[in-house]
């Protein structure tokens, strides 16, 4: 069942992060962690994630970190909350077997839970950078990009 918790939340900033962040090099975790104030041992359980799931890409090294695997406008939201899900070691209440629970709520949330993934993957890691720049918000550099490919 579809969560959208702080962990989901952290991740899509970590991601947001990369993206924005990552030209030319690679973006470290440690820095993630500096500007977001995500725990380190939280965001390389998920960097990991992401990195096996195709969404990131790891570069090892002195200068590595990481970067999206794909292009920006390839990597959605919903990608990204796909394997935050995958992560939830809580386990989610067992369905329901009486009438209205079955037939009635289930099929609801899972309607209501399509609707937002649907939504979540219309909207990419570009779009997000795209806020930013239009919030002034400096990158990691303290420049602000005035061109995106």
């Amino acid at each position: 069942m579809l969560r959208l918790s702080r962990k989901t939340a952290l991740a899509l900033e970590a991601v947001l992060d990369i993206a924005y962040n990552a030209r030319p090099d690679p973006v470290q975790s440690r820095d993630i962690t500096a500007r977001q104030g995500i725990p380190q041992r939280y965001l390389e359980q998920v960097l990991q994630r992401l990195v096996r799931e195709g969404v990131l890409r790891g570069v090892r090294g002195p200068r590595g970190g990481y970067t999206l695997a794909r292009e920006r406008r390839r990597v959605t939201l919903g990608d990204v909350v796909r394997v935050v899900q995958g992560l939830d070691t809580d386990e989610d209440p067992s369905p329901s077997t009486a009438a209205l629970g079955e037939k009635v709520i289930t099929p609801l949330w899972e309607d209501i839970e399509g609707e937002i993934l649907r939504r979540f993957d219309a909207i990419t890691m570009e779009d997000l950078c795209r806020r930013a720049r239009g919030q002034g918000i400096p990158r990691a550099d303290g420049t602000l990009p005035d061109f995106t490919i």
